[in-house]
């Protein structure tokens, strides 16, 4: 089990990302929780507020295989993978690598990339419909944190059971008490958001061997602001 930082190409925010009150409310949360056109191309205080493909995972698509020497005999899964723009490049620069997504949004799923809706299933993620040992390299990036507990530690442990020891994930997290207040109060499918070492705990209960990457309040620019009227 390793922290290291897979992502470390990934375009980071310039501006500051405010978050305060009224800004993100319960029924935000509430429209976030069906994971459909208006998570991903509505509102920004809904989700993404527009996921569209610009490119920016070929970079890590190319670090990645460097990091964890995969070429293009190799099987990946991506847990979580929405519509596919990771995979997207992934299949582009290894054409012959089997390719597989875990999805469970319907829309996330039916705006996936052409290239490769065909290699996405929908799932939960706690019981993966795949083999033992099937895949070579397993990502699970922003997923982990979205489930309770109990189906975290669920999805952990599939994890460990589909790859063969090389995979990568991403926690939603805090060090102190404001990153856990500015982490809370942005993130609207945030369901397991944790102290960075009640995660290891976790993790060492899940039996998770591979790498794991904090998501916080500082890797994501977060700034309090009490005005009701900022936006995200």
């Amino acid at each position: 089990m390793r922290e290291f930082n897979a992502l470390r190409d990934y375009p980071q925010p310039k501006e500051p990302r405010f978050v305060g009150p009224g800004i993100r409310t319960i029924r935000n949360r509430i429209i976030a929780s069906y994971r459909d056109e208006r998570y991903y191309d509505g509102d920004r205080n809904n989700g993404y507020g527009g996921y569209k493909y610009d490119g920016r995972w070929k970079k890590i698509s190319k670090t990645m295989a460097a990091d964890y020497g995969l070429t293009g005999e190799d099987a990946l899964l991506q847990i979580g993978c929405e519509k596919g723009f990771l995979l997207h490049d992934f299949h582009e620069y290894f054409p012959t690598m089997k390719i597989r997504g875990a999805e469970m949004s319907d829309y996330a799923i039916a705006n996936s990339m052409p290239s490769i809706k065909e290699y996405i299933v929908k799932t939960a993620y706690d019981k993966l419909p795949f083999k033992n040992r099937e895949f070579d390299f397993v990502i699970a990036i922003g997923v982990v944190y979205t489930l309770t507990l109990r189906d975290a530690i669920s999805a952990l442990k599939e994890i460990q059971r589909v790859g063969k020891g090389k995979s990568f994930i991403t926690l939603g997290a805090y060090r102190d008490e404001m990153g856990e207040k500015l982490f809370k109060n942005w993130s609207v499918l945030g369901c397991t958001v944790l102290h960075v070492d009640e995660w290891v705990e976790v993790l060492k209960e899940a039996g998770y061997t591979g790498d794991y990457h904090f998501t916080t309040a500082e890797t994501l620019n977060l700034v309090w602001k009490e005005d009701k009227s900022s936006e995200i």
